[in-house]
Formats: C-alpha cells, structure tokens, sequence
C-alpha cells in the first residue's frame, strides 16, 4: 500500500476488536494467566504476547507495527517521549569506555544526555560538523560505538549526507542513529539510508495536537532487540492514552504534512521580500543550502523552519514576537498551531561556528490559513522596524 492508504488502515483490526474502526485503550499494569505452566512461558520471553503493562498492551504493538511499516524496520518501540526515546537509542548501544561521534547540530537536550549522563557513566562524546563528511571519517580513525545525526539539523535546518555518513559510520563499525521527527516516517525512509535507528519525537507530528507526550524508536534487524529490552528495564513505558493519540495521529500525518509545507512555502515566499530578512533556513526552499540534498533523499517537508534577521535587529524583536495574534511563543512544534521562537544557535554549538550577527527566529507553519499567517507576521514585522527606528 502507498502511504496515504497506510496510515488509515495500518496498525488497526477491526475482526479482532468485535468490528470497531480504532483499537481500543488498555488501562492495566497487571496482566493474569490461567495457568502455572502459562506464566513461566510468558516470563521466558515477556515480548512475546501481552506480559505485563510496562511491555505494552495491544493498542500498543499496533502503534508500535504501523511505524515499523512505515520506516522500513524490523521493528519499533513506542517510549513516554521524545527524550526518552534518544535516550533508549543511545543507552541501547554504549557502555562505559566508549566514544560517541554526535553531529553539531543535534537538538539541544540531545547534547545535555551526553555531556551530563552519558559522561557520568563513563561514555565520552566528540562533536562534529556534520557538512564535513572528512571530520566524520577523521574521528571515526579512534574507533565509535555510535554515531548520531539529525537531518535537518535542530534551531538551523543544515541537511545531511545522511547515506554517506551513514555508509562511512558503519564500515568503522559504528552504529547510526538518527533523530527524524522533522521529516516523520513518510518524509525521509532512514533504515533504507543506513540508520540503524531512526528515533521520532511523536510528541510532534505524529500525534500533531500538542496535547500528548510519546516517543517512538524504528529499529534495524541487529538493534531492535536491545532497544527494547533497554527501555523496558528503564522503566520508559509509553501510557496508553498517548499511544491511542500517536496512532489517532498517524490518520491525518499525510494531509497535515502537506498543509504545513504549504504554508510553510507561502510564508517563505513572503519572507524572502522582506529587506529585514537576511535568509530562510528551509531544506525546501530553492536558496537553502542543503536543497539539492533535501529533493534527492526526502519525500515531503514539514512546516518547521528558520528565518535569520538582518544585523541590528534585536530592538524590534520583543515588539515583534509579543503582539503576534496566531503565532504562539512556545516550546515543542509539529501541533496545529502555529508557533515562534527566538533562538541562539551559538549557544550549543563547539565543532561549528554561527554568526551571531543574525539574529535567528525559528518558525513552525500550522494549519491555519497562510494569508492569516502571513497578515499576522506583516504587522510584526511593521512593529520590529518601527523598534528599530526608533
């Protein structure tokens, strides 16, 4: 089946659920069985069939396959966040002794579990640019239990060789993982591209509401074991209300994605004639550096993008933000809403360099109707020159 009619019928079975569209909510901890002889077989190997509520319910496995499906893995584990699930990826693969490469631009909670707990137990990380792909193969001579990339890169939107870096990582014998939340499972087929794992914020686009945490791990042949035994003995179960709402999600990921590239299009259109924009940082957006990379390996875009102002532009960027009617100023993106936020690159960055001459707005395109948005960021943008002005 093509996507659009994947995401409708994958991951449900009506036959087994008395003839109701949509898997049912399993609220339970405590699973029975009927015999002695039947819990020592579930206790043998609690993945196989429903063992206890921490390793997931049947709503569960449904989310859990329809990802799979869609990424092309082996399988997926369904985890309570975005977080939560870059956490399992890299627990799952490094012990104390070993040596991350993570590229420069990983999100920035990504670069605090490594400098914080992953340094506490013994694991060291190195970072890279991941537009050098000789820095990669550089650092790779000192040997690496893992290599981690995000394409388009969080806050600035670089795109990735993700198959050549991908290539390179493993020939070192180097496991890929790769944080894929902006592009979703139906924009960008990481599996396909060498990632060994290919980690999801469903907090985000898949579920696409702003109302759910939930993570989600699309996993190759050789990890998707470890992955889930890892982060059930971490105790990282996703609730079941979040997964009903992750799967729920994945019915309209399709026809959601096109309307945030959409607007997210138009908005670009309107913001590259505006002197006080210096460029758009949107893989989809002819001028974007990593445009050429972006038509060759992904499918679709999303709505997430970032705009850098011209120098001198400070003043007028509180009058700016703190009067817009329909953009929010909040964290997260991938709901309905539209969103904004100023940002500062430079502040978790050490392989690469930014210029902090520009200051960096990074934008997330809602569902509303873009002539709204774009009348919305006009008079923003007329109350930031009437700042700078003075």
């Amino acid at each position: 089946m093509k996507d659009n009619t994947y995401l409708v019928h994958g991951g449900r079975q009506p036959s087994r659920q008395h003839g109701m569209v949509n898997p049912p909510v399993y609220h339970a901890s405590t699973v029975l069985f009927p015999s002695v002889a039947a819990l020592e077989a579930a206790e043998k190997n609690p993945f196989e069939g429903v063992y206890y509520g921490r390793f997931g319910t049947p709503l569960h496995f449904e989310f859990e396959r329809a990802i799979a499906d869609l990424e092309h893995a082996a399988g997926a584990v369904s985890v309570c966040s975005g977080l939560a699930a870059i956490s399992v990826a890299l627990l799952a693969v490094v012990k104390a002794g070993d040596r991350v490469l993570v590229a420069d631009n990983v999100y920035a909670p990504t670069r605090k579990l490594c400098d914080g707990l992953l340094a506490r137990m013994g694991v060291s990380t190195v970072y890279f640019d991941p537009c050098e792909p000789d820095d990669l193969t550089r650092l790779l001579e000192s040997g690496a239990a893992a290599v981690f990339l995000e394409s388009p890169g969080s806050l600035t939107f670089e795109m990735t060789d993700i198959p050549a870096l991908a290539a390179t990582a493993r020939a070192a014998g180097a496991a890929v993982l790769m944080d894929n939340t902006w592009a979703t499972p139906i924009g960008f087929r990481a599996i396909d591209a060498g990632v060994d794992i290919s980690i999801h914020s469903a907090t985000k686009y898949i579920v696409g509401h702003a109302d759910a945490m939930l993570g989600v791990l699309a996993c190759g042949d050789r990890w998707f074991d470890p992955v889930r035994r890892c982060a059930r003995q971490l105790g990282y179960c996703a609730g079941p209300d979040d997964v009903y709402l992750g799967l729920r999600g994945l019915r309209t990921l399709s026809t959601r994605l096109d309307r945030h590239a959409h607007n997210a299009d138009r908005l670009c259109a309107w913001l590259d004639a505006q002197p006080e924009v210096a460029a758009i940082r949107y893989p989809a957006w002819p001028s974007d550096p990593g445009y050429a990379l972006w038509r060759r390996d992904f499918e679709r875009a999303s709505g997430l993008f970032a705009i850098l102002l011209q120098p001198g532009s400070e003043p007028g960027i509180a009058p700016m933000l703190d009067d817009l009617s329909l953009f929010g100023m909040g964290f997260s993106w991938g709901g309905y809403e539209s969103l904004v936020l100023p940002v500062n690159p430079a502040g978790i960055r050490s392989a690469t360099r930014w210029d902090t001459r520009y200051p960096c707005l990074r934008i997330h395109a809602g569902l509303e109707d873009a002539d709204d948005l774009v009348a919305d960021l006009d008079a923003g943008f007329d109350r930031l020159r009437r700042a700078i002005a003075g």
